[in-house]
C-alpha cells in the first residue's frame, strides 16, 4: 500500500492558505519526498506525519518553488540527531545546488548520498518500488517521476507440494528469493503464477504537454499533474513560460488511461481552482482539483 499526501499545491509563492510543491509517499516504514518548496514543513506538520522516515528527497528541477524549503528541512532532521543515511535524486547539478543551500545548514550528522539523474530517463530501485525519472519540456532541465510497486503472482500450493519443495522455503520464495539447498535450486517462478497488477503514482510539474508524459503515466492508478492556469485566455501564458493549462492536463489524463488525476501547482492568481473542473471534467471525468494535505491510500486491487 502506497500512502500519498499533497502537501503543497501552488506554484511561484506560498500563499496564506497555500504551500508550495511538494509530495510525500509512505511505504513500508520509509518515506519519499518529490520536491520541497517553501512551508513543506509545516505541511509534513498539519498532516501529522513525522520527518524521520523520509529516506528519499527527489527534485523535478531547480527553481525556488520547488526546493526553497529544502535547507530548513536538512537542519530539522538534523536537529533531530539523525544519523541514517538521505538519498537526493534530481537532475545535473544536484550536488552543486544542494551544497549551495546548505551554507545556512553546513553540519548535519547524517551523510547525504547524490543521484544526479543521466539522460532523458533513468530508472532507480529503493526502498521495494521502482522510481522512475523522466524528462518533461520547461525552461531549465525538468523531469518528472513514476513510482511502481510490483506484485508477485499468487502461490500455487499444488506446483509447491507436486515439485516437492520444503514448505519452510514457502515463504521465501513467495518475497522473491532464490533457495539453494545442497544440489537443489528453488526460484520463485516455480511457484508463483504471473505477477499481478501492482499500483503506479506519476507526478509531473512545470512542463508542457509532451508524449514522454503519456508513456510513462500509462494506466496509473494516480496522476498528479501541473495545472498552472484554469482560465482558458491564459493558453498562449502557459505556452510562454513552459507550464499547462487544466485542459492541457486533462487531456494527458485520457490519453494515459489513468484512473485519476490531481490537479496542482496552480498560479498565485487562481484562488478558486475548483470553479473550473466542471469544463475539465468533460476531457476526463475523473479529474479532481489538487489542494494542500488531499490524501490517499492506493493499495492492490481486490481479488475475486
Amino acid at each position: 500500500m502506497l500512502d500519498i499526501c499533497l502537501l503543497g499545491s501552488g506554484g511561484m509563492m506560498p500563499l496564506p492558505y497555500r504551500w508550495l510543491t511538494s509530495l510525500m509517499v509512505r511505504y513500508n516504514g520509509s518515506s519519499l519526498l518529490i520536491d520541497c518548496g517553501e512551508g513543506t514543513q509545516i505541511a509534513i506538520k498539519e498532516k501529522g506525519w513525522s520527518f524521520k522516515p523520509i529516506d528519499v528527497i527527489c527534485f523535478t528541477h531547480y527553481h525556488g518553488d520547488h526546493i526553497s524549503g529544502l535547507p530548513g528541512l536538512l537542519l530539522t532532521m538534523g536537529n533531530a540527531d539523525r544519523t541514517e543515511p538521505l538519498t537526493l535524486i534530481g537532475p545535473k547539478g544536484l550536488e552543486r545546488v544542494v551544497n549551495a543551500l546548505r551554507v545556512i545548514a553546513p553540519e548535519l550528522p547524517f551523510p547525504i548520498l547524490f543521484k544526479e539523474i543521466n539522460g532523458t530517463e533513468e530508472t532507480f530501485c529503493l526502498n521495494g518500488y521502482r522510481l522512475k525519472a523522466f524528462r518533461v519540456n520547461h525552461n531549465v532541465q525538468c523531469y518528472g517521476y513514476t513510482l511502481e510497486l510490483d506484485r508477485a503472482g499468487k502461490f500455487q500450493l499444488e506446483e509447491a507440494l507436486r515439485l516437492e519443495i520444503p514448505k519452510m522455503y514457502w515463504s521465501r520464495l513467495q518475497r522473491g528469493e532464490t533457495i539453494r539447498e545442497g544440489e537443489n535450486v528453488y526460484t520463485p517462478n516455480m511457484v508463483l503464477g504471473e505477477a499481478r497488477k501492482g499500483i503506479k503514482l506519476t507526478y509531473c510539474t512545470d512542463t508542457r504537454p509532451v508524449s514522454s508524459i503519456v508513456e510513462n503515466a500509462m494506466h496509473s492508478d494516480l496522476f498528479i499533474c501541473e495545472g498552472m492556469y484554469g482560465e482558458k485566455e491564459k493558453e498562449a501564458k502557459a505556452k510562454e513560460h513552459k507550464h499547462m493549462t487544466f485542459y492541457e492536463a486533462a487531456k494527458l489524463a485520457r490519453d494515459a488511461e489513468v484512473k485519476e488525476l490531481w490537479l496542482t501547482h496552480y498560479s498565485p492568481s487562481l484562488t478558486h481552482p475548483e470553479e473550473y473542473m466542471e469544463e475539465v471534467r468533460k476531457i476526463f471525468p475523473q479529474a479532481k482539483a489538487g489542494k494542500d494535505r488531499k490524501s490517499v491510500e492506493l493499495d492492490f486491487e481486490k481479488e475475486a
